[in-house]
């Protein structure tokens, strides 16, 4: 990635802070069937890395998982705080990470680790995991097989997150071979909240004013002409996870 192009990445990874309210209220959590992949049988000692305002991480303490979460800006630190109180929130990132070396049994990296440089990350993981552990990447998708979802994102465009090759995704070494799971699900929504979730993307902060109007007026716009949608409706999901496991 050239030096502007990476530049440019960095400010909208960034931008997230200027939303976290819009981001805990608009986002969607993760399906059950997902989390039950990606953690292991056994498992106690969950790391949460760039958890953001804590959608994965509220469902991994409701399993009774001892769980810390790390996250680099303190808006989001800030929310998550205060939506899952009885995890401990930390600053700091991917290529960083603020756990002692073996401390803990799996990693999830939820709708973040296109944002991380992966090298330094994968080393870093494994330098948290113990022995055996798990690093498990989970990205949620909007479902554009769906028509009036393909529509919605040709009105939207695409972000990091939304352009990125998910069929492809390698963890690498250290860890072993990289295993995949999908799952398709649906959240009820209506036009409000769909516009509020489009605000919280980075392109759509970063954009300007003008720029930012046009995506969200046109978000509205194909909700309400589609005479099926009604004032509420099930938004489409496919969620995409990968795993790999240390050596022993």
């Amino acid at each position: 990635m050239r030096e502007g192009e990476q530049a440019e990445k960095d400010v909208r990874a960034r931008s997230f802070g200027a939303a976290a309210d819009a981001y805990e209220r608009a986002r969607p959590g993760y399906p059950e069937a997902a989390i039950d992949w990606l953690v292991p049988a056994g498992a106690g000692t969950v790391l949460d890395l760039g958890a953001g305002t804590g959608k994965l991480t509220r469902s991994l303490a409701a399993r009774g998982l001892e769980v810390v979460a790390v996250e680099p800006l303190a808006e989001m630190r800030t929310t998550l705080a205060w939506a899952v109180p009885e995890v401990e929130a930390l600053e700091g990132t991917a290529e960083a990470i603020p756990l002692a070396d073996g401390s803990v049994d799996v990693i999830t990296v939820a709708q973040a680790w296109h944002w991380v440089d992966p090298e330094r990350a994968t080393a870093e993981a494994a330098r948290v995991l113990r022995p055996g552990g798990t690093l498990g990447l989970i990205w949620n998708r909007r479902d554009e097989r769906v028509g009036w979802v393909a529509q919605l994102g040709e009105v939207m465009g695409s972000g990091d997150a939304q352009s990125i090759a998910l069929e492809g995704i390698e963890i690498g070494p250290p860890f072993g071979p990289t295993e995949s799971f999908v799952t398709d699900w649906e959240r009820p929504m209506d036009a409000d909240l769909l516009v509020e979730m489009a605000a919280s993307r980075s392109y759509v902060i970063t954009a300007t004013a003008r720029r930012r109007r046009e995506i969200l007026d046109g978000v509205r716009r194909v909700v309400e002409t589609d005479p099926h949608l009604g004032t509420e409706f099930d938004f489409p999901y496919r969620t995409y996870c990968f795993r790999a496991t240390l050596p022993e």
